[in-house]
């Protein structure tokens, strides 16, 4: 956060043939993600591009910016309607917050509180929600909440959820429900949450608060980086990566990771060991938790299987 020009910052040219690319497959909407998209040197001038296009602009972001940034931001966006432009902000836990990302945080959403909704990535099972009604309330952000998981990055030792803490995660989620019901807060699952994890019960308070928009899917969601590589999703950037010049379309990225999403899961149904004989899995009502769950797995043990399911 502290670089001004992080290295490997997509470039003006590798940027045009991206947009280039993304239209010519008939895909009009566009997410900007990171790391921290806001510390591209290009940033503003890469949105403004973009709406210009006729494209719709999501930017997921911490909101932790620098002032010359957010004013910058401010200057020229401020105008764009949130329909072509909306921000994800996803809000850390305070205790791991300085004071100083705080107040940068608070005052970006005080200038784009209304073009953002809130996200939380849940890494641990004690997390608390709180900060984020209170945002909400405070400053008027969407009453929507992205709930996302941290999954294992393969062969990396970041923070995330093992397998054996979801049910705990789960119970914990729940406890949150009166407050979603008093502030009249909707919530959307991010991909890889396992439907297991709910009683029958709780499955129907959560079809409520997220008004019927309910999935425990995981599939390829194409992330594209600066040196021009994709691949599958951010938990498995470094899971058969290929170069974005080896497609011509959107379409074909997509049916090539679905293809080893199919394979991996062949070898593994899904992240507990019931997934391999789920009654929901195999009618595709859950897909069985986070596929980097597996290939996590794969990772660490004998190399006994399909060599496509290895990084």
């Amino acid at each position: 956060m502290n670089d001004p020009s992080p290295d490997g910052s997509l470039t003006w040219e590798n940027f045009l043939y991206v947009i280039d690319f993304l239209e010519s497959s008939h895909e009009r909407h566009i997410s900007l993600l990171g790391g921290e998209p806001t510390l591209n040197p290009h940033f503003v001038d890469f949105v403004a591009y973009l709406i210009a296009r006729q494209f719709h602009v999501s930017v997921f972001t911490s909101g932790i910016m620098s002032t010359p940034v957010l004013d910058d931001a401010w200057k020229h966006l401020r105008d764009v309607a949130p329909d072509q432009l909306s921000f994800v902000v996803n809000v850390n836990q305070p205790d791991i917050s300085s004071d100083k990302e705080t107040e940068r945080l608070e005052r970006f959403l005080e200038l784009f509180g209304h073009h953002s909704s809130l996200g939380y990535n849940i890494y641990r099972p004690d997390f608390d929600l709180a900060v984020l009604f209170d945002y909400i309330n405070r400053y008027g952000t969407r009453r929507h909440l992205r709930i996302g998981l941290a999954h294992p990055i393969p062969g990396e030792h970041n923070r995330c959820l093992a397998s054996h803490e979801l049910k705990h995660m789960a119970q914990r989620l729940m406890q949150f429900v009166p407050n979603l019901d008093q502030f009249h807060i909707t919530i959307g699952f991010d991909c890889g949450m396992p439907l297991c994890l709910f009683s029958d019960e709780q499955l129907g308070i959560l079809y409520r608060i997220s008004q019927g928009n309910l999935h425990f899917n995981c599939g390829p969601a194409i992330d594209i980086g600066p040196d021009m590589t994709v691949w599958s999703c951010f938990p498995l950037s470094g899971f058969r990566r290929r170069s974005l010049y080896d497609f011509n379309s959107l379409q074909d990225i997509r049916q090539f990771y679905e293809r080893l999403h199919k394979l991996v899961r062949q070898e593994s149904g899904g992240v507990r060991l019931e997934c391999d004989t789920c009654r929901h899995r195999e009618s595709g009502l859950c897909e069985g938790g986070c596929i980097a769950h597996l290939v996590d797995r794969f990772h660490t043990e004998a190399p006994v299987r399909i060599t496509e399911v290895y990084g």
